[in-house]
C-alpha cells in the first residue's frame, strides 16, 4: 500500500466514457472523458445501444490514456471504483465488467460507487467540504436534495416527480429545434431573451415541502412555441430566445425557492451543487443568493467536474473504501439505485421501480 491512497475511477453510466485517477489528498492525478455527442446527433437524443457499443469501444483505451497522464502503472494502485449504477445498463455493466477484470487480474479491491454519490460527495474532493452539508443534486436524469452526513448516508429531503431539470432543458431545446444536448444552447439563447415576456408556470410553489416538478413547464413552452407558430406562420428567433429566457428563469426560480425550504427543514453550513446542470451560470447565481440568505457557505465544482466524470467516481470509491467498503466479483450492474434506502420511492417511477 502506498501511503496516500491512489484509486483508478471509471465511469460509463450515459453517454460519456471516463478514467481518472485520483489520491486520497484531493489530487486529481489525471481525468479522461470520452463524450458520444457526435454518435447520437441525428436521434434527437442518447440511444442507449449506441452508447453501450461505444463505452465498450472506449473504455479500455480511457484507462490505458488516464494511467500513463497519471504517470502510473496499475501495479501502483490502491483500488479501482467502478459505477455500478444508476444508468443506462448497457453502459454500466460495460464499465463493471470491465473493473472486474481488472480486479481479478491485478488483485487490487474492487469499490461499486453509486453515480449520484459520486456527483453528491465532489464537493469534498474539490473544496474539502467537512460533513454533513445540504447537496443539491441535479441532472439530467436526477434531482433532489440530500442531506449528506457520510460517504454512504445520504437523507432525501425532496426530490423532482417527473421530469428532471437536465431532462427538461433538453426537451425544450428539441422543440425550439436547437441541437443537443440542449443545457449549453438553452442557456445561451436565454442571455439574449426577455424572461418577463412570456408568463410561464412555478410548478408546485403552491405546495408545501421541497419536491419539484417540470414537466408542465415544459408542456407550457410546447403550448407557447405552438400559439405562436399559428398566430405569425412561424417562430422568429427573438421568440425563441424569449421563450428560454422565461423557461430558465422558471427553473431557477423553482430551484431557489425548493433550497429555501430543504436549508430551513435541515439547516446546514455548506449548500452544495453538482451534477451537469450545476453548470448553468444563471441557476448558480440563483442558489448562492439563497444560500447567502441562510449564512451557509456556497460550493459548485468546477465545471468540467459538473458532467459525468470519473475523477467523482474514484474519490467515491476512496471514502468508501476507507469507511470498509469491499465489492467483489459477484458484484452486479444496477440500472436504478436509490441513493436514500430508507425514504419512501418517488413519485412518477413507473412499473420498473423508483427513478430516484
Amino acid at each position: 500500500m502506498s501511503m496516500a491512497l491512489t484509486f483508478l475511477g471509471i465511469e460509463s453510466s450515459c453517454d460519456d466514457t471516463a478514467a481518472a485517477v485520483v489520491r486520497e489528498d484531493g489530487t486529481i492525478l489525471a481525468s479522461v472523458v470520452a463524450g458520444q455527442t457526435e454518435l447520437h446527433a441525428d436521434f434527437g437524443g442518447v440511444v442507449p445501444e449506441i452508447a453501450a457499443r461505444a463505452h465498450a469501444e472506449k473504455l479500455d483505451i480511457c484507462v490505458e490514456q488516464a494511467l500513463a497522464e497519471a504517470g502510473v502503472a496499475l501495479t501502483d494502485l490502491d483500488g479501482i471504483a467502478v459505477t455500478a449504477g444508476p444508468g443506462l445498463i448497457g453502459g454500466v455493466l460495460a464499465g463493471v465488467m470491465l473493473a472486474k477484470g481488472l480486479s481479478a487480474g491485478t488483485g487490487l479491491p474492487l469499490v461499486g460507487v453509486n453515480h449520484l454519490a459520486g456527483h453528491a460527495l465532489t464537493p469534498r474532493l474539490t473544496d474539502g467540504v467537512e460533513y454533513p452539508y445540504l447537496m443539491l443534486l441535479v441532472s439530467g436524469g436526477h434531482c433532489q436534495f440530500l442531506s449528506v452526513k457520510g460517504p454512504e448516508d445520504f437523507t432525501r429531503l425532496g426530490g423532482t416527480i417527473d421530469d428532471a431539470p437536465g431532462e427538461a432543458f433538453d426537451k425544450v431545446a428539441k422543440l425550439l429545434g436547437l441541437p443537443q444536448p440542449g443545457g449549453p444552447f438553452v442557456e445561451a439563447a436565454a442571455s439574449r431573451g426577455n424572461p418577463k415576456r412570456f408568463a410561464l408556470p412555478r410548478p408546485l410553489l403552491d405546495r408545501p415541502g421541497c419536491d419539484m416538478s417540470f414537466s408542465g413547464l415544459k408542456t407550457a413552452v410546447l403550448r407557447q412555441r405552438d400559439q405562436l407558430t399559428e398566430a405569425q406562420g412561424g417562430l422568429h428567433e427573438k421568440d425563441r430566445d424569449d421563450i428560454c429566457a422565461g423557461f430558465q428563469a422558471a427553473v431557477a426560480d423553482v430551484l431557489a425557492e425548493k433550497t429555501r425550504r430543504a436549508l430551513a427543514a435541515s439547516p446546514a453550513p455548506t449548500l452544495a451543487v453538482a451534477g451537469g446542470v450545476a453548470a448553468n451560470q444563471t441557476l448558480r447565481a440563483a442558489l448562492q443568493a439563497v444560500a447567502a440568505e441562510a449564512g451557509a457557505a456556497f460550493v459548485a465544482p468546477p465545471l468540467r467536474l459538473c458532467t459525468d466524470n470519473a475523477a467523482m467516481i474514484a474519490w467515491a470509491g476512496i471514502e468508501a473504501y476507507q469507511s470498509g467498503h469491499r465489492d467483489g466479483m459477484d458484484m452486479v450492474a444496477r440500472p436504478r439505485w436509490p441513493l436514500d434506502q430508507k425514504s419512501a420511492p418517488m413519485l412518477g417511477a413507473g412499473k420498473r421501480g423508483a427513478k430516484a
